[in-house]
């Protein structure tokens, strides 16, 4: 039905208080004219008959029209259904509050079929949004998922009617795949996309905007909306970012989705290099080409002050790729918006300032506030004023600058360095006690009424204009680089050039923004980068002499530009300072003095081993972490500051909880043994003993009275907290057991086991009262919903499976995950690269570029180990799946699968002929293998356990096993006859090695020993010991006469082999000879990381450093990454 006719009915059916258009816009909450113009865009639109109701009803919950009998009639008229007394019962607002509730959004930036009336922001309630021309039910509407980013607050917007009109028509109705929309600054682009986006989004699935104003890696960002649109499915994602665009691409073809990038511009390289990327930023081109040219369904939806090169070839008037250029306001939305900031004047003296700025409506919203402030309102007396200093806008930021108190000048300085969203409790601490609380409220009161403050919708948020924060950085950077020569310090004091503690790609921002910029004005000035250098330490010493407390950021600042100058801080003298927001992250401090400085907010290199377990405080303000180690870590997340080091575990800490209450956390591991620490003390409270073998889970009750673990021994223990004892044990398990958890009342316990079966137990029976059964790998991880109806368990299978409790039935499977990477090795020429993988594949890389050559495919089960033939032609893989695959390494064909081992495959070995393959296995056997038939000669047997070690002698003849029977086996190749039994290890081998000569074996220990072997009898010659920390690797030098050990401990050592003498360690530290005495500021367990990466203290009674705590960490750098296992 012609939506004219509809109009002109309920003109006539308008309630008493409705006579005019007016009158409808004073009860509506709008602006006269933006009702007129939202009347005049849908005078042509056909309405269907849900639509016409919905109109009709709101109009008369607003009273818009007098009484539900004017309704009907008005319905017969149309021709459209009555409303049934159901529909008259059920407003629509209701629905729609009850709608945003539940996507926990604004409820007036949803679209509803319902004449589209924009929300009034003057207080009170607002009538819902209308919209018009959709053949669909009502009822059957869905809300589109939506991601605002940091989008602005659009509730005051003036004009651009006609643009909003013309883009939706191109997004809407023409399909287009990308839109730009291009401008110089303060014109109101991003403004514009954000209600043009609102405007557009029940046209879409998916709504995403996002800000690039501090210059996001693109595969972070393609990580965050691939993750959304995928609603949280995908989430391993391909490393390679052209993979990562083509699966967002996907995406976009699979649903509609309308994806906003503002400020494109700050990828973009300044200058003379106009459209081209900053370094590091190509890929966005790769995005924005893809997102033109290829078919999909969806629309980017570009903002930017340059027009990136990869548009000019797709655009065109009638093609999927269009921008438009925005010019200033029309002269009634410019009158509008000076009106709302309340200066006056005649319709001339109005034409003529909007005139003077070219409708610019950040020029006209700061000049604005000069002509109310000086002028009293008034546009004529401003105009009179006659030779007006604001030229174009910068001279009116000038002019906006110069007029602000000290403090608020302050606080446009903090805003434009932070880069992004800060709260007011941000502020507050970046003053450094400066400034009381209200004198700060009333600052930023008075830049809002400047106009130079942007609030966040959310609220109490506040940020800068990209325009404003440009021209305040530049300000900063400039008088930073003044004060820096001059050696007033000013600024350099009160603000943080660069946040140690904020998001990477901030800080990243904050480098190529505010450093390096004050360093290129630096060398401009002082012409040297060792006079720049000389300067800074001049300021260092300067600061030395003063009192701590007026340092503020100052020490910070310079320490973060003479890194950033020299690219090291070996051997600097940083003693006697406050140093307030300085990242040492990865930064070279060998022999530098620290002695007596005190730290704020700064961040250091952490040493850690592997990580198996994490998990946060119920509050989420800590965050603890297991390691490798046996190390347990808390950090405190607010300033990621590392509160505990709590040792005491011998081996990996698989499992890590909280209590309820926070007050505690529970570990266990590798050594069988669960601990209870107290948070507050660092302090361990009890030790449960019991398990026979590694725990590998742990969990707090609900009321945090009991504790359950989960173990390799195949049992569940419950343990009463208070006392330590051991409740009960649960059985039923036939394999070992990696997870348990409580249900939300307590009474259950769940648990996952390597048998492929899920258990449900009885709390205080001990009874299982159900196995659930489906699994085809081993259960990972278990967890119950909130009302403990539903459970969930996660496999190797990748799979998670969701369970009803009461019944044991599956109600659903989830599949989509992959694994993850597992062991490597190099080719014998070292130009490639072997991994295997929990995705079931081998990769082939090429070492020197980083690229994958080959994906190898043909296992089912995670590819535990990998080895390359002598002459480097062939690859041998082992698998859970109980296989040995050979590969020819030139085609990445199969050429056998060596069948015969009854259980996964840890380990391969080529001998030096390529001749002859032995695996290792779970099932306790070794195999050899002739390569050229694939027949298995001979099986092993003897040892206990598995062997995850094999080396063959120089000559081939001699086979040896390193087991986790703590014993070496030395096996004859030719019969397969155990020749020796080496004992002497009193924990499992990690590693074996024979000398050049075959005369001596080396074998490396879980606790850290190496031992030294005469092969043709057996004797051990000797066991070297420094290694605090299993031996992972053991080698000899080619004239035989030395062996090398690496650690986990950090640490490679060289060992003479005929004394056994230690000939050196290699630990090049980060932080080697770092003097960090009578340091404060840090936490204890910062200091003892500290000293673990090298930092020494000097006694009090010596001139010379001890180094208190031994270790050290070895670094190892690839020529690139390798990307491609999912």
């Amino acid at each position: 039905m012609n939506t004219e006719r509809f109009r002109e009915q309920v003109r006539s059916y308008r309630a008493p208080t409705c006579k005019t258009q007016e009158d409808l816009a004073k009860v509506l909450g709008l602006n006269p004219q933006v009702l007129s113009h939202k009347l005049h865009r849908i005078r042509n639109t056909r309405l269907t008959h849900c639509e016409v109701k919905a109109i009709v009803k709101t109009l008369v919950e607003w009273g818009a029209m007098s009484k539900q009998a004017q309704a009907h009639e008005l319905l017969e008229l149309m021709e459209c259904p009555d409303f049934s007394p159901a529909e008259w019962q059920v407003p629509p607002l209701n629905r729609l509050e009850a709608a945003a509730s539940t996507y926990s959004v604004h409820w007036q930036n949803l679209r509803i079929p319902v004449v589209e009336y924009e929300v009034s922001t003057q207080g009170g309630s607002a009538p819902p949004s209308i919209v018009l021309g959709q053949e669909r039910d009502a009822g059957a509407y869905q809300l589109p998922r939506q991601d605002w980013g940091e989008a602005m607050d659009v509730s005051a917007f003036y004009g651009r009617e006609q643009e909003l009109v013309e883009l939706e028509r191109w997004i809407v109705d023409d399909h287009c795949r990308l839109v730009a929309l291009l401008s110089m600054g303060g014109l109101g682009k991003t403004a514009l996309s954000v209600k043009l986006t609102q405007q557009v989004a029940r046209h879409f699935n998916f709504v995403i905007w996002h800000s690039l104003q501090n210059a996001p890696p693109l595969e972070n960002l393609l990580a965050e909306c691939i993750t959304f649109l995928s609603e949280q499915q995908k989430t391993d994602l391909p490393e390679n970012v052209g993979e990562r665009i083509t699966l967002l691409l996907h995406y976009l073809r699979k649903a509609r989705c309308l994806l906003v990038l503002d400020n494109v511009e700050t990828i973009l390289q300044e200058r003379d290099r106009v459209g081209h990327y900053r370094a590091g930023y190509e890929a966005y081109g790769n995005l924005f080409q893809q997102g033109g040219q290829a078919d999909h369904r969806s629309c980017l939806l570009l903002t930017s002050r340059e027009k990136p090169k990869e548009l000019a070839p797709l655009e065109g008037k009638r093609l999927p790729v269009r921008t438009m250029m925005l010019t200033g306001l029309e002269q009634s939305a410019c009158r509008q918006l000076l009106y709302e900031h309340d200066v006056f004047g005649t319709e001339q003296a109005c034409h003529d300032l909007i005139a003077r700025y070219d409708g610019n409506p950040l020029a006209l919203k700061l000049v604005a506030s000069t002509i109310r402030e000086v002028f009293g309102g008034n546009i004529a007396a401003f105009l009179n004023e006659g030779e007006v200093l604001f030229g174009d806008i910068r001279d009116v930021l000038d002019q906006q600058f110069e007029r602000l108190s000290t403090l608020e000048k302050i606080i446009l300085g903090w805003l434009a360095l932070a880069r992004e969203w800060v709260t007011f409790t941000d502020l507050v601490e970046e003053s450094v006690c400066l400034v009381s609380r209200k004198k700060l409220l009333e600052a930023l009161e008075a830049l809002r009424r400047r106009c130079l403050l942007e609030r966040g919708e959310a609220g109490a948020l506040f940020t800068l204009h990209p325009l404003v924060m440009e021209y305040v950085t530049e300000r900063v950077v400039e008088q930073v680089a003044q004060e820096i020569t001059s050696g007033h310090l000013k600024l350099l004091l009160s603000h943080s050039l660069m946040k140690a503690q904020t998001k990477e790609h901030v800080r990243d921002s904050q480098i190529q923004l505010t450093l390096k910029p004050v360093l290129e004005r630096l060398l401009i000035r002082l012409k040297s980068e060792h006079v720049i250098e000389q300067q800074l330490m001049h300021v260092l010493a300067t600061l030395r002499n003063t009192p701590r407390w007026e340092h503020g950021y100052g020490s910070g600042n310079v320490i973060n530009l003479l890194y950033q100058l020299r690219g090291t801080l070996r051997g600097s003298d940083f003693s006697g300072l406050h140093i307030r927001q300085a990242s040492f992250v990865g930064v070279d401090l060998q022999d530098a003095n620290f002695a007596g400085s005190s730290f704020a907010k700064c961040v250091f290199s952490e040493t850690f081993s592997s990580i198996f377990s994490v998990t946060f405080s119920p509050d989420g303000q800590l965050l603890a972490a297991g390691s490798l180690n046996g190390e347990v870590r808390v950090w405190q997340l607010a300033d990621y500051r590392q509160l505990l080091d709590l040792c005491g575990h011998k081996g990996w800490v698989w499992s890590v909880t909280f209590s309820s209450d926070g007050a505690y956390l529970a570990s266990g591991g590798e050594d069988r043994i669960v601990r209870i620490w107290e948070v507050g003390k660092g302090q361990c409270l009890t030790t449960l003993h019991g398990h026979t073998d590694w725990i590998r889970s742990v969990a707090f009750s609900p009321d945090d009275s009991l504790l359950a673990s989960s173990s390799d021994d195949g049992t569940v223990r419950l343990w009463e907290v208070s006392t330590g004892a051991c409740l009960t044990t649960f059985q039923g398990h036939t394999d070992r057991v990696m997870s348990v958890a409580f249900s939300p009342d307590g009474a259950r316990l769940a648990s996952g086991s390597d048998d492929r079966m899920v258990r449900v137990w009885s709390v205080s029976s001990g009874h299982c009262f159900e196995t659930l059964q489906g699994h085809t790998g081993r259960v990972w991880s278990v967890t119950f919903s909130p009302d403990g109806a539903c459970l969930a368990s996660g496999s190797y299978d990748t799979t998670v499976r969701l369970w009803e409790v009461s019944t044991g039935m599956c109600l659903k499977t989830l599949q989509g995950h992959a694994n993850w990477m597992g062991l490597m090795t190099l080719s014998p020429d070292g130009s490639l690269l072997a991994s295997g993988n929990h995705d079931r594949t081998v990769r082939l890389w090429e070492v020197h570029t980083g690229a994958c050559l080959k994906t190898l495919q043909g296992h089912t089960d995670w590819v535990r180990s990998v080895a390359f033939s002598p002459d480097g032609t062939l690859l041998a893989s082992g698998c859970y799946d109980r296989t040995v695959r050979l590969w020819e390494v030139s085609s990445g064909q199969c050429l056998k699968t060596l069948q015969g081992h009854t259980d996964g495959v840890r380990s391969v070995a080529f001998s030096p002929d390529r001749s002859r393959l032995a695996s290792g296995s779970y099932d306790t056997t070794v195999r050899l293998w002739e390569v050229s038939t694939g027949k298995c000669l001979k099986t092993l047997r003897g040892h206990t356990n598995w062997t995850d070690y094999l080396a063959f002698s120089p000559d081939g003849t001699l086979l040896a096993s390193g087991n986790h029977d703590r014993t070496v086996r030395l096996w004859e190749v030719r019969t397969g006859k155990c020749l020796k039994i080496l004992q002497g290890h009193t924990d499992w081998v990690e590693s074996v090695a024979f000398s050049p000569d075959g005369s001596l074996l080396a074998s490396g220990g879980h606790n850290g020993k190496v031992s030294l072997w005469d092969v043709s009898s057996g004797a051990c010659l000797r066991t070297l010991h420094s290694h605090s920390s299993r031996v992972w690797a053991v080698a000899f030098s080619l004239d035989g006469s030395t062996v090398v050990s690496a650690s986990e401990d950090r640490t490679i050592i060289l060992w003479n082999i005929r004394t056994g003498e230690r000939l050196n360690m290699v630990r090049n530290r980060l932080y080697e000879r770092m003097n960090i005495t009578g340091i404060s500021g840090l936490t204890g367990a910062q200091k003892a990381t500290l000293r673990e990466l090298g930092a020494v203290e000097e006694r009090a009674s010596s001139s010379h450093a001890e180094v208190l705590q031994e270790g050290s960490t070895v670094k190892a750098t690839f020529a690139g990454s390798l990307n491609g296992h999912s």
